[in-house]
C-alpha cells in the first residue's frame, strides 16, 4: 500500500465499496469540515484497468462530500488516498467493512450483501468475525438474512418490519414469504408480526427441538432454526408429537420396571395442580404423574398421590406402611398472633417508608407492574373507532418516541424485548421481590425514565390528568402532529370547515368560499397546510381542539378536549367558582 494525491476526475465508486449501492449517502455532518479543510483521512482506493484512474473502496461519503463542494464552485485540490495492492478484492471488501463500521454503521441488509461477496471471495464466517470483531455467531445470523425474499430485505432495511418479525420470517419457507408478504401489503388483512408470526408460521405452538426426549437426528425430522441460530424448531408437529408420545410411553415403562405402582400419562395441555397432591414414596403408593404441555415440554413429578387419598391413608385406612401424610402440627403461633405480628411489622416498617421518599417511590412503581393485591393498574388500550384512526395514531411521531424510550427501558428491566408494554403484562409479570431489587440497584435518573413510560402507558386518553400535565409542560402539539388522511377523513362541518380555512388561508380566502361544499375546502385547508397548488405554506398548524389549552370553533358544544380543559379550570379556582356549563365551549382563553 502507497499514499498518494489524485485528481477527483481519476476517481470513481467500486463495486465493491459497502456504500457503492443506490442513492448518495448523506454527508451535511461531513460538508463544514471538507468546505474548511478538504479530505484529511485518505480514501482507500485501487487501480482500475483505466490507466492513471482509481476506484474508491472506502471513503464513499468523503468523495461525495467533495464533489458536493466542487458544485457549489468551492475550491477542489486532488485527494489523498491510500492505494491498495491490485487484484485483491477480499481485502478491498474488507477495507470498506472495516472503514464503514468505524465512522456510520451500516444497516443489517448491508453487512449481509459484504459478508456474502466476502464469503465468496474465499473469506471464512470466523475470519470475517475475526476482521470486524464479531461473533461468528454475529455474523452467522446476519448471513441468514439471504434466506429472505429480496423485497423482505428491502423492507427491514427501510425499517418498515422489525428486527423480531424478521427473525421470525427465516424461520419461514418461501411459499410462507410471500403468502405473508400478500397480507402485509392488503390493508384489509391482519398480518401476523413478532411472536404472532411464529404462531402463525406452524399454524399453532412452535415446538423447540429442546424439548424433545428422543433423538432427533435419528429420527429424521425436519427442523428450522430462527435468524439467531440459537433457537430450533420442528417444521411438523405431527412428527413430532408421534415421536414425543413413544419416548413418554417407553419412560412409562421403565418407571414400571423400577418398582413405581402407576404412571398417569395426564391429557396434552392439562397442569399437575401439586397443591391436590401430597407427596409419597414408591414404597407408600406414589405415583408418577406426566406433564405434556402444548409448547412440547414435559415435567415428570415424581411420588405424589392425590390429598383424597392421602387423607385416607394418614387416617389408618391403608395398607401397613402405606400412610403418607401425618397429622399436622400445631403452629407455635396462632391465627390471631399472626395478625398481631404482621400488623406491627407493617407499622414499623411504613414508619421508617415515610422518611424514605426515593425507596417508597421504587416499591411503589413495582407494584404498579408487578401487581398487587390493593392495587389495580390498567393499561391506555388506545381503542380507536376506526382502523384508518388507529393506524394514523400507530404511525404518529409522537408514539414512535415513546416507544423507543419504552423499548430502553425493557432492556433495563430485563424483560421481553418484544413485550408490547412495560406494564400489566399478563402471565409474565416478573414477582414484585426481584423487580423491586432490581429497581433499588439503579440510579435514581434511569427510575424516574421508567416511571415516566409506566405514567404514559397508564394514562387515560380524553382525561383531565392528559389535560393537566400537558399544561405542565407545555406540550406543543405542532412538534407532534400534523394534519393526515385520518383526520381530513373525520372533518365534515361545513362552518367548521370554514373556520379552519380562515385559519391557514385568511379570512378572505374563507370568506371567498364560504359557499363551497366542504370537500373544497378541505382541499384549500390541505394545500394550505403543505404548501401545495400554488397556495403559501401555513405555519405550522393544530386545530384548535388540539392544542394545550384547546377551545372550540362553534357554541354548539361535544368536544371532549375542550370539556377536560373547562373540569380542570374550574378544579383549580376558588372553590366558589361556578361550575361549568357542559355545553358553553367557546375559545378558551389561553
Amino acid at each position: 500500500m502507497k499514499l498518494d494525491f489524485i485528481d477527483m476526475g481519476n476517481l470513481s465508486i467500486a463495486a465493491a465499496n459497502m456504500r457503492g449501492k443506490g442513492k448518495d449517502p448523506d454527508v451535511a455532518d461531513l460538508m463544514p469540515s471538507i468546505r474548511a479543510r478538504g479530505v484529511l483521512v485518505p480514501l482507500l482506493v485501487r487501480p482500475n484497468c483505466a490507466e492513471g484512474h482509481y476506484e474508491i473502496v472506502a471513503g464513499r461519503r468523503r468523495f461525495t462530500a467533495m464533489g458536493a463542494v466542487a458544485r457549489e464552485g468551492g475550491a477542489v485540490r486532488p485527494i489523498p488516498c491510500a492505494i491498495l495492492d491490485e487484484g485483491d478484492d477480499a481485502d478491498a471488501l474488507e477495507a470498506s467493512m472495516l472503514e464503514n463500521l468505524a465512522r456510520v454503521q451500516p444497516d443489517e441488509v448491508s453487512q449481509w450483501e459484504a459478508f456474502v461477496a466476502l464469503v465468496k471471495a474465499g473469506r471464512s464466517v470466523e475470519e470475517v468475525a475475526d476482521s470486524f470483531g464479531f461473533e461468528p455467531r454475529a455474523v452467522k445470523r446476519i448471513l441468514a438474512l439471504g434466506n429472505l425474499l429480496p423485497r423482505i430485505r428491502t423492507l427491514y432495511r427501510g425499517g418498515e418490519i422489525d428486527a423480531g418479525t424478521v427473525r421470525h420470517l427465516t424461520l419461514a419457507s418461501k411459499s410462507q414469504q410471500k403468502a405473508w408478504l400478500a397480507l402485509f401489503d392488503d390493508e384489509g388483512a391482519y398480518c401476523p408480526i413478532g411472536h404472532q408470526l411464529k404462531a402463525w408460521l406452524f399454524g399453532g405452538t412452535a415446538i423447540a427441538v429442546k424439548h424433545a426426549l428422543f433423538d432427533v437426528a435419528e429420527a429424521k425430522a425436519a427442523i428450522v432454526s430462527d435468524l439467531f441460530g440459537e433457537d430450533s424448531f420442528f417444521a411438523d408437529s405431527d412428527a413430532f408429537w408421534s415421536a414425543q408420545m413413544a419416548a413418554i410411553e417407553a419412560r412409562k415403562a421403565a418407571y414400571l420396571v423400577a418398582g413405581w405402582p402407576d404412571v398417569v400419562v395426564m391429557p396434552r395441555g392439562d397442569w399437575f395442580r401439586s397443591w391436590d397432591h401430597a407427596h409419597a414414596g414408591k414404597r407408600k403408593g406414589g405415583r408418577i404423574y406426566v406433564e405434556v404441555r402444548e409448547s412440547g415440554e414435559v415435567s415428570f413429578h415424581e411420588g405424589f398421590v392425590t390429598t383424597k387419598e392421602a387423607k385416607r391413608l394418614s387416617s389408618g385406612g391403608g395398607d401397613d406402611g402405606a400412610a403418607v401424610a401425618t397429622k399436622p402440627v400445631r403452629p407455635e403461633v396462632s391465627g390471631p398472633l399472626n395478625a398481631y405480628i404482621d400488623l406491627h411489622r407493617h407499622a414499623a416498617v411504613r414508619a421508617d417508608l415515610a422518611g424514605h421518599g426515593g425507596v417508597a417511590l421504587k416499591a411503589m412503581l413495582a407494584h404498579v407492574i408487578a401487581g398487587a393485591d390493593l392495587w389495580r393498574v390498567d393499561i391506555e388500550s388506545q381503542r380507536a373507532p376506526k382502523e384508518d384512526i388507529a393506524e394514523s395514531v400507530e404511525s404518529c411521531s409522537a408514539e414512535a418516541a415513546f416507544d423507543l424510550k419504552r423499548r430502553a427501558v425493557l432492556a433495563v428491566l430485563g424483560f421481553d424485548a418484544e413485550a408490547p408494554t412495560v406494564t400489566g403484562r399478563p402471565l409474565h409479570r416478573p414477582p414484585f421481590a426481584p423487580l423491586f431489587a432490581r429497581l433499588l440497584e439503579l440510579p435514581d435518573p434511569v427510575v424516574l425514565e421508567i416511571v415516566a413510560i409506566v405514567m404514559g402507558e397508564t394514562l387515560q386518553a380524553g382525561s383531565e390528568a392528559v389535560e393537566m400535565i400537558g399544561l405542565h409542560l407545555g406540550t406543543d402539539m405542532r412538534k407532534h402532529w400534523s394534519a393526515d388522511a385520518a383526520f381530513f377523513d373525520q372533518l365534515r362541518d361545513r362552518e367548521v370547515l370554514l373556520a379552519i380555512t380562515g385559519e391557514v388561508a385568511g379570512p378572505e380566502v374563507a370568506a371567498a368560499n364560504a359557499g363551497e361544499k366542504g370537500k373544497a375546502l378541505k382541499a384549500i385547508v390541505s394545500d394550505c397546510v403543505e404548501g401545495a397548488n400554488g397556495r403559501a405554506k401555513a405555519e405550522p398548524w393544530v386545530p384548535q381542539w388540539m392544542a394545550f389549552p384547546p377551545s372550540a370553533y362553534t357554541a354548539r358544544g361535544g368536544v371532549g378536549s375542550v370539556r377536560s380543559a373547562r373540569r380542570v379550570a374550574h378544579e383549580l379556582a376558588a372553590p366558589t367558582a361556578p361550575e361549568p356549563d357542559a355545553e358553553d365551549e367557546q375559545p378558551l382563553a389561553a
